[in-house]
């Protein structure tokens, strides 16, 4: 969906073409899987930051253009709604300090930004959901001017045949109902990318999504949408629901949403959730290629697969397979559960233990699966999307046959610590590299304070000397000045 299109209608017969183009890029993907030594390299780390833009009253500034064109840099790219930037990070070496490259440059994007941003006294602001929306942020007139965006909107309208709906449970709950997909741009995410082999592609992606549940409830940094105190990751459930095409036949009938946690888990590799999504999902953007994919395939080329990377744009789980042709071809896992924000160093933080876990735990993935219904995995996600630290996850208690058992969030990151430590150790990450951003996630084990824990506390404190939409300015611009510092969040209430 980072690529601009020139129509935001289609025909019929632009469909027709697209799905058959499809097909013919599954087979190229499977036969490119097959080739020896296909996709072998060595583990890189990338990720995309997506950043508020925001006044000096906390609210948010409509000027990601103006921004884009005043600075000039290739990294940053359009997001959804007109105060929302995304920067790609350079991918680095797993090897070495490949967090402290993206720590640094994250500090770098969020810089540049501000720099550009001085005439309006604005500032870049990492965090999931900015706390001070209100309602009228939101409609086409907020909607970035890409075709793309219109066209993905006007098509999940139609798909659907209905009114977008949001509802949350909080204090108070909310109701929302929406004519586009605007809604979703009030997500903010850090976007991790993982290089994987495409034979050890099943196991990491099962352990990544095994782990993410916990990463999730550490990283918790959205507690608000427009002034209501919601799910500790409100992200979760707003993003599914604000962008859902289904109908409310196909939702009775059980049909997978576009944004989901997954089917199953993977059982050979890559290419079965590719096929997966080709299967289970309309396309809604058909923009064909011209490429010829099974003669640039059969004369040993690395095909583009132009139309199974727009269709995978327009599909939605919460961790993706991702093929890319460059360097010769390879895949990648694309974790997209994790918010903005609080920190740099924080997010820094959060990549490191999610990749540390999921490395250490996918030799014995064969072991655990049979202990871990996919169902209950599900379940454990939304779980610590709505509550964050106190959430309590069942979990595969393999020692003396133990079975599920429901632990909370700190006994289950606990246990996980040193599976990090040794994951990252393997994935070649230098002794004081890990200790440093694995003592960020320690600290808040510890202390029980993620970013959506310290947004509640400090909106609660402040609101007993003031109205409650002061408090929740107040709220935010002091969050805006503690992230400006780069001090993890666990420590913020320490100061």
């Amino acid at each position: 969906m980072g690529q601009e299109i020139s129509s935001h209608t289609f025909s019929a017969e632009d469909y027709e073409a697209f799905k058959q183009r499809l097909m013919v890029n599954l087979d190229g993907l499977k036969a490119m899987l097959q080739r020896p030594g296909f996709g072998v390299g060595d583990a890189s780390i990338g990720a995309e930051l997506e950043l508020y833009l925001v006044d000096q009253q906390a609210r948010p500034l409509q000027l990601n253009r103006e921004v884009i064109a005043r600075s000039g840099h290739k990294q940053l790219a359009l997001e959804l709604n007109r105060f929302n930037l995304e920067y790609n990070l350079t991918p680095v070496p797993a090897k070495g300090t490949p967090f402290s490259h993206l720590e640094r440059e994250m500090l770098f994007a969020i810089d540049h930004v501000n720099q550009k941003l001085l005439p309006e006294l604005g500032k870049a602001l990492p965090i999931g959901i900015l706390p001070t929306l209100k309602r009228s942020d939101f409609g086409i007139q907020a909607m970035t001017d890409e075709s793309r965006f219109y066209a993905l909107s006007q098509a999940l309208q139609a798909l659907r045949g209905r009114l977008f709906c949001v509802k949350i449970e909080g204090d108070p709950p909310i109701s929302l109902r929406s004519r586009d997909v605007t809604l979703e741009g009030a997500n903010s995410s850090m976007q991790v990318h993982f290089r994987v082999n495409p034979e050890r592609f099943a196991c990491t992606f099962n352990a990544l999504q095994l782990v993410t549940p916990v990463v999730v409830a550490l990283a918790a940094n959205s507690p608000f949408m427009m002034g209501h105190q919601l799910w500790h990751e409100t992200r979760i459930p707003l993003f599914r629901q604000a962008i859902d095409g289904r109908s409310y036949e196909e939702c009775d009938r059980g049909v997978p949403s576009r944004v989901d946690f997954g089917n199953g888990w993977v059982r050979e590799g890559a290419y079965e959730l590719f096929a997966e999504m080709v299967h289970l999902h309309q396309p809604i953007i058909p923009v064909c290629g011209s490429e010829d994919v099974l003669s640039v395939i059969n004369k040993g080329g690395v095909a583009g697969l132009d139309e199974l990377r727009m269709h995978s744009g327009t599909v939605w789980p919460w961790n993706r397979a991702v093929y890319d042709e460059k360097e010769g071809g390879h895949l990648r896992i694309e974790m997209r559960a994790l918010p903005a924000g609080p920190t740099p160093s924080d997010m820094a933080a959060n990549a490191a233990f999610a990749l540390g876990v999921a490395k250490g735990l996918q030799g014995e993935m064969d072991t655990i699966i049979p202990a871990m219904p996919f169902s209950v995995l599900v379940n454990n996600f939304y779980q610590a999307a709505e509550k964050g630290m106190k959430a309590l996850l069942m979990w595969p208690v393999l020692e003396k046959a133990g079975g599920l058992q429901k632990l909370s969030i700190t006994d289950v990151a606990t246990l996980l610590m040193p599976v990090a430590a040794d994951g990252l150790e393997q994935l070649g990450v230098d002794a004081d590299e890990a200790e440093h951003y694995l003592g960020i996630i320690r600290g808040r084990i510890e202390s029980g304070i993620t970013g959506a824990v310290w947004q509640r506390r400090e909106y609660q404190r402040l609101k007993r000397r003031m109205s409650e939409s002061q408090a929740l300015m107040q709220m935010v611009q002091n969050y805006m000045d503690h992230s400006a510092d780069n001090i993890p969040v666990s420590t913020w209430n320490k100061r």
